[in-house]
């Protein structure tokens, strides 16, 4: 049995402004093609909802969330 290297980050997830009601989309890049992603704030897991969607094509992972408010930065 051969232990799987980790996924590391390729291209982190760059800070973005939008206004307030709207949707942003974060992008990321990992090493790994298909490698399992847990999108948290904090300390707390995000799950996908109305507010937040979550893809993976392969190695690109994005975030969506929608309308947007002040306590979502």
């Amino acid at each position: 049995v051969v232990p799987a290297i980790p996924a590391v980050f390729v291209k982190k997830l760059q800070n973005k402004e939008a206004k307030e009601g709207s949707t942003v989309t974060l992008h990321a890049e990992l090493s790994r093609h298909d490698a399992p992603v847990r999108w948290q704030k904090g300390s707390v897991l995000l799950q996908a909802s109305n507010k937040y969607e979550m893809k993976q094509m392969g190695c690109i992972v994005e975030l969506l969330i929608h309308d947007l408010q002040l306590k979502d930065s």
